[in-house]
Protein backbone atom coordinates (compact mmCIF):
# COMPACT_ATOMS: atom_id res chain seq x y z
CA UNK A 1 0.00 0.00 0.00
CA UNK A 2 1.35 3.44 -0.91
CA UNK A 3 2.10 5.98 1.79
CA UNK A 4 -0.35 8.89 2.13
CA UNK A 5 0.73 12.04 0.33
CA UNK A 6 0.47 13.86 3.66
CA UNK A 7 -0.07 12.50 7.16
CA UNK A 8 -0.38 14.71 10.24
CA UNK A 9 -0.46 13.07 13.66
CA UNK A 10 -1.34 14.75 16.98
CA UNK A 11 0.00 18.10 15.80
CA UNK A 12 0.20 20.85 18.41
CA UNK A 13 2.16 24.06 18.74
CA UNK A 14 2.39 26.85 21.25
CA UNK A 15 3.95 30.28 21.32
CA UNK A 16 5.25 30.93 24.84
CA UNK A 17 2.37 29.73 27.07
CA UNK A 18 -0.35 30.09 24.40
CA UNK A 19 -1.37 27.05 22.36
CA UNK A 20 -1.91 28.06 18.73
CA UNK A 21 -3.09 24.63 17.54
CA UNK A 22 -3.83 21.37 19.34
CA UNK A 23 -4.65 17.77 18.43
CA UNK A 24 -4.67 18.16 14.62
CA UNK A 25 -4.89 14.86 12.72
CA UNK A 26 -5.53 14.12 9.05
CA UNK A 27 -4.36 12.15 6.00
CA UNK A 28 -4.37 13.01 2.30
CA UNK A 29 -4.38 10.09 -0.09
CA UNK A 30 -5.36 11.61 -3.43
CA UNK A 31 -5.08 14.68 -5.62
CA UNK A 32 -7.61 17.49 -5.29
CA UNK A 33 -8.11 20.75 -3.45
CA UNK A 34 -8.45 20.74 0.33
CA UNK A 35 -9.57 23.90 2.10
CA UNK A 36 -8.45 25.00 5.55
CA UNK A 37 -11.17 27.41 6.66
CA UNK A 38 -11.02 29.59 9.76
CA UNK A 39 -11.15 33.12 11.02
CA UNK A 40 -7.97 35.21 11.18
CA UNK A 41 -5.95 33.96 14.14
CA UNK A 42 -7.60 30.51 14.16
CA UNK A 43 -4.28 28.72 13.58
CA UNK A 44 -4.34 28.16 9.81
CA UNK A 45 -0.97 29.74 9.03
CA UNK A 46 0.65 27.92 11.95
CA UNK A 47 -0.51 24.56 10.57
CA UNK A 48 0.68 25.45 7.07
CA UNK A 49 4.07 26.68 8.23
CA UNK A 50 4.58 23.45 10.18
CA UNK A 51 3.52 21.26 7.23
CA UNK A 52 6.06 23.06 5.03
CA UNK A 53 8.92 22.84 7.53
CA UNK A 54 9.07 26.59 8.16
CA UNK A 55 8.10 26.16 11.80
CA UNK A 56 9.00 23.28 14.13
CA UNK A 57 5.99 21.99 16.00
CA UNK A 58 5.85 21.59 19.76
CA UNK A 59 4.25 18.15 19.50
CA UNK A 60 3.24 15.63 16.86
CA UNK A 61 4.58 14.45 13.52
CA UNK A 62 4.20 15.39 9.85
CA UNK A 63 4.95 12.89 7.09
CA UNK A 64 5.25 13.81 3.40
CA UNK A 65 5.14 10.76 1.11
CA UNK A 66 6.07 8.67 4.16
CA UNK A 67 9.09 10.87 5.02
CA UNK A 68 9.22 12.40 8.50
CA UNK A 69 9.52 16.15 7.93
CA UNK A 70 11.27 16.79 11.25
CA UNK A 71 13.99 14.13 10.89
CA UNK A 72 14.50 14.26 7.09
CA UNK A 73 13.56 17.83 6.12
CA UNK A 74 15.53 18.07 2.86
CA UNK A 75 14.07 14.86 1.42
CA UNK A 76 10.54 15.71 2.56
CA UNK A 77 10.66 19.27 1.19
CA UNK A 78 11.48 17.99 -2.30
CA UNK A 79 7.82 16.98 -2.42
CA UNK A 80 6.44 20.30 -1.09
CA UNK A 81 5.63 23.56 -2.85
CA UNK A 82 4.71 26.53 -0.65
CA UNK A 83 3.20 29.93 -1.29
CA UNK A 84 3.11 31.91 1.99
CA UNK A 85 0.52 34.62 2.58
CA UNK A 86 3.12 37.20 1.51
CA UNK A 87 4.80 35.79 -1.62
CA UNK A 88 8.60 35.52 -1.15
CA UNK A 89 9.47 37.43 -4.33
CA UNK A 90 12.68 39.21 -5.30
CA UNK A 91 11.22 42.42 -6.79
CA UNK A 92 14.41 43.54 -8.56
CA UNK A 93 14.75 40.31 -10.56
CA UNK A 94 12.96 39.48 -13.79
CA UNK A 95 10.40 36.67 -13.74
CA UNK A 96 12.79 34.29 -15.50
CA UNK A 97 15.72 35.18 -13.23
CA UNK A 98 13.66 34.68 -10.11
CA UNK A 99 12.24 31.33 -11.18
CA UNK A 100 15.71 30.13 -12.17
CA UNK A 101 16.96 31.17 -8.73
CA UNK A 102 14.07 29.28 -7.09
CA UNK A 103 14.87 26.14 -9.08
CA UNK A 104 18.45 26.25 -7.79
CA UNK A 105 17.14 26.64 -4.23
CA UNK A 106 15.01 23.54 -4.80
CA UNK A 107 18.19 21.58 -5.66
CA UNK A 108 16.99 20.78 -9.17
CA UNK A 109 19.63 19.36 -11.53
CA UNK A 110 21.15 22.29 -13.45
CA UNK A 111 20.41 20.81 -16.88
CA UNK A 112 16.67 20.50 -16.04
CA UNK A 113 16.19 24.08 -14.89
CA UNK A 114 15.68 25.94 -18.22
CA UNK A 115 12.94 23.51 -19.28
CA UNK A 116 11.31 23.66 -15.86
CA UNK A 117 11.29 27.47 -15.91
CA UNK A 118 9.77 27.53 -19.41
CA UNK A 119 7.14 24.96 -18.41
CA UNK A 120 6.04 26.77 -15.27
CA UNK A 121 5.93 30.18 -17.01
CA UNK A 122 3.67 28.65 -19.65
CA UNK A 123 1.38 27.01 -17.07
CA UNK A 124 1.06 30.26 -15.09
CA UNK A 125 0.66 32.47 -18.21
CA UNK A 126 3.92 34.31 -17.50
CA UNK A 127 5.85 33.62 -20.71
CA UNK A 128 5.15 37.07 -22.15
CA UNK A 129 6.48 38.63 -18.93
CA UNK A 130 9.65 36.52 -18.65
CA UNK A 131 11.91 39.60 -18.98
CA UNK A 132 9.70 41.90 -16.89
CA UNK A 133 11.06 43.03 -13.51
CA UNK A 134 8.76 41.57 -10.85
CA UNK A 135 8.10 44.86 -9.07
CA UNK A 136 6.57 46.19 -12.31
CA UNK A 137 3.96 43.42 -12.50
CA UNK A 138 0.37 43.81 -11.30
CA UNK A 139 -0.69 42.16 -8.05
CA UNK A 140 -2.37 39.32 -9.90
CA UNK A 141 0.74 38.53 -11.95
CA UNK A 142 2.98 38.78 -8.90
CA UNK A 143 0.73 36.15 -7.32
CA UNK A 144 1.17 34.01 -10.43
CA UNK A 145 4.95 34.27 -9.98
CA UNK A 146 4.48 33.19 -6.36
CA UNK A 147 2.50 30.14 -7.45
CA UNK A 148 5.06 29.38 -10.18
CA UNK A 149 7.91 29.22 -7.67
CA UNK A 150 5.83 26.82 -5.56
CA UNK A 151 5.41 24.29 -8.39
CA UNK A 152 8.63 24.70 -10.40
CA UNK A 153 10.17 21.52 -8.95
CA UNK A 154 6.99 19.51 -9.73
CA UNK A 155 6.06 18.75 -6.11
CA UNK A 156 3.37 16.25 -5.13
CA UNK A 157 1.98 18.55 -2.44
CA UNK A 158 1.30 22.30 -2.83
CA UNK A 159 0.37 24.59 0.06
CA UNK A 160 -1.21 27.99 -0.67
CA UNK A 161 -1.78 30.39 2.21
CA UNK A 162 -4.57 32.91 1.39
CA UNK A 163 -3.73 32.71 -2.37
CA UNK A 164 -6.28 35.33 -3.51
CA UNK A 165 -5.74 37.79 -0.66
CA UNK A 166 -5.75 41.41 -1.88
CA UNK A 167 -6.66 40.63 -5.50
CA UNK A 168 -9.48 42.24 -7.47
CA UNK A 169 -12.48 40.11 -8.61
CA UNK A 170 -11.09 39.39 -12.08
CA UNK A 171 -7.69 38.42 -10.68
CA UNK A 172 -9.39 36.13 -8.13
CA UNK A 173 -11.19 34.25 -10.90
CA UNK A 174 -7.94 33.85 -12.85
CA UNK A 175 -6.02 32.53 -9.83
CA UNK A 176 -8.86 30.14 -8.96
CA UNK A 177 -8.71 28.73 -12.48
CA UNK A 178 -4.95 28.27 -12.19
CA UNK A 179 -5.28 26.50 -8.82
CA UNK A 180 -7.85 24.08 -10.28
CA UNK A 181 -5.48 23.27 -13.12
CA UNK A 182 -2.59 22.64 -10.73
CA UNK A 183 -4.76 20.33 -8.60
CA UNK A 184 -5.37 18.02 -11.55
CA UNK A 185 -1.83 16.68 -11.08
CA UNK A 186 -1.14 17.41 -7.41
CA UNK A 187 -2.61 17.61 -3.94
CA UNK A 188 -3.34 21.23 -3.02
CA UNK A 189 -4.15 22.68 0.39
CA UNK A 190 -5.25 26.28 0.57
CA UNK A 191 -6.11 28.33 3.62
CA UNK A 192 -8.66 31.11 3.69
CA UNK A 193 -11.05 32.94 5.98
CA UNK A 194 -13.41 33.53 3.04
CA UNK A 195 -16.25 31.04 2.75
CA UNK A 196 -16.80 31.69 -0.97
CA UNK A 197 -13.20 30.68 -1.63
CA UNK A 198 -13.58 27.14 -0.31
CA UNK A 199 -17.03 26.76 -1.90
CA UNK A 200 -15.64 27.80 -5.29
CA UNK A 201 -12.49 25.66 -5.16
CA UNK A 202 -12.43 22.87 -2.63
CA UNK A 203 -13.43 19.21 -2.69
CA UNK A 204 -12.90 18.75 1.05
CA UNK A 205 -12.99 21.19 3.94
CA UNK A 206 -11.31 21.38 7.32
CA UNK A 207 -12.61 24.05 9.65
CA UNK A 208 -10.29 25.37 12.36
CA UNK A 209 -11.48 27.38 15.34
CA UNK A 210 -9.22 28.52 18.20
CA UNK A 211 -6.56 26.02 17.17
CA UNK A 212 -8.79 22.94 17.03
CA UNK A 213 -10.35 21.15 14.08
CA UNK A 214 -14.11 21.37 14.43
CA UNK A 215 -15.12 19.99 11.02
CA UNK A 216 -13.62 17.65 8.44
CA UNK A 217 -15.60 16.44 5.45
CA UNK A 218 -16.54 16.87 1.80
CA UNK A 219 -17.93 20.17 0.57
CA UNK A 220 -21.50 18.85 0.36
CA UNK A 221 -21.48 17.91 4.07
CA UNK A 222 -20.31 21.39 4.98
CA UNK A 223 -22.94 23.00 2.75
CA UNK A 224 -25.63 21.19 4.74
CA UNK A 225 -24.58 23.29 7.75
CA UNK A 226 -24.71 26.46 5.67
CA UNK A 227 -28.22 25.69 4.38
CA UNK A 228 -30.45 24.58 7.28
CA UNK A 229 -33.87 23.00 6.70
CA UNK A 230 -35.59 26.38 6.67
CA UNK A 231 -37.41 28.28 3.93
CA UNK A 232 -38.17 32.00 3.93
CA UNK A 233 -41.45 32.56 2.11
CA UNK A 234 -43.60 35.55 1.12
CA UNK A 235 -47.28 34.81 0.38
CA UNK A 236 -49.41 37.85 -0.53
CA UNK A 237 -52.70 36.14 0.39
CA UNK A 238 -51.43 34.88 3.70
CA UNK A 239 -52.60 31.37 4.66
CA UNK A 240 -52.97 30.20 8.26
CA UNK A 241 -50.18 28.31 9.99
CA UNK A 242 -52.50 25.29 10.03
CA UNK A 243 -52.75 25.39 6.23
CA UNK A 244 -48.98 25.30 5.92
CA UNK A 245 -48.57 22.52 8.47
CA UNK A 246 -51.02 20.41 6.44
CA UNK A 247 -48.32 20.04 3.76
CA UNK A 248 -46.48 16.69 4.24
CA UNK A 249 -42.94 18.11 4.07
CA UNK A 250 -43.57 20.96 6.55
CA UNK A 251 -42.85 20.33 10.23
CA UNK A 252 -43.02 23.89 11.62
CA UNK A 253 -44.00 27.37 10.48
CA UNK A 254 -44.12 30.86 11.96
CA UNK A 255 -45.07 34.28 10.73
CA UNK A 256 -42.23 36.82 10.66
CA UNK A 257 -44.44 39.61 9.25
CA UNK A 258 -47.88 40.13 7.76
CA UNK A 259 -47.13 38.04 4.68
CA UNK A 260 -43.73 36.59 5.55
CA UNK A 261 -43.13 33.09 6.91
CA UNK A 262 -40.26 31.02 8.23
CA UNK A 263 -40.96 27.39 7.39
CA UNK A 264 -39.04 24.32 8.59
CA UNK A 265 -39.11 21.23 6.40
CA UNK A 266 -38.26 17.60 7.08
CA UNK A 267 -37.22 16.38 3.63
CA UNK A 268 -35.23 17.70 0.70
CA UNK A 269 -35.60 21.42 -0.01
CA UNK A 270 -36.81 20.92 -3.62
CA UNK A 271 -39.65 18.70 -2.43
CA UNK A 272 -40.76 21.18 0.24
CA UNK A 273 -40.58 24.06 -2.25
CA UNK A 274 -42.61 22.11 -4.80
CA UNK A 275 -45.35 21.42 -2.24
CA UNK A 276 -45.59 25.09 -1.26
CA UNK A 277 -45.68 26.26 -4.89
CA UNK A 278 -48.38 23.72 -5.75
CA UNK A 279 -50.45 24.63 -2.68
CA UNK A 280 -50.09 28.34 -3.48
CA UNK A 281 -51.45 27.82 -6.99
CA UNK A 282 -54.30 25.61 -5.77
CA UNK A 283 -55.32 27.89 -2.89
CA UNK A 284 -54.48 31.30 -4.43
CA UNK A 285 -51.86 32.16 -1.79
CA UNK A 286 -50.06 34.34 -4.34
CA UNK A 287 -46.49 33.21 -3.76
CA UNK A 288 -44.12 36.17 -4.22
CA UNK A 289 -40.83 34.73 -2.96
CA UNK A 290 -39.35 31.52 -1.63
CA UNK A 291 -35.73 30.80 -0.78
CA UNK A 292 -33.69 28.55 1.47
CA UNK A 293 -32.27 30.29 4.50
CA UNK A 294 -28.48 30.59 4.67
CA UNK A 295 -26.60 30.28 7.91
CA UNK A 296 -23.92 32.84 8.70
CA UNK A 297 -20.37 31.53 8.93
CA UNK A 298 -20.21 32.73 12.54
CA UNK A 299 -23.27 30.61 13.38
CA UNK A 300 -21.71 27.57 11.73
CA UNK A 301 -18.50 28.09 13.73
CA UNK A 302 -20.55 28.35 16.94
CA UNK A 303 -22.64 25.26 16.09
CA UNK A 304 -19.69 23.06 15.17
CA UNK A 305 -17.57 24.27 18.11
CA UNK A 306 -20.39 23.37 20.49
CA UNK A 307 -20.66 19.88 18.97
CA UNK A 308 -16.89 19.43 19.29
CA UNK A 309 -16.90 20.36 22.99
CA UNK A 310 -19.84 18.06 23.86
Amino acid sequence: MNDPIVKVENLAHRYSSQWAVQDINFELNQNGIYGLLGANGAGKSTIMNIMCGVLKQSQGEVYIKGINLATHPVEAKKHIGFLPQNPPLQPELTVEEFLTYCAFLRLMPKKEIPAAVAEVMDKCSLTHFSSRVIKNLSGGYQQRVGIAQAIIHRPDFVVLDEPTNGLDPNQILEIRSLIKEIAEERTVILSTHILQEVQALCDHIWMINEGSMIFSGPLEDFDSHMSPNTLLTTLASAPSIENLLALPAIVAAEKTGNIHYKIKFSKDAPEAIQQIVKASVTNDWNLLEILQEKNSLDNVFAELSKKKSN
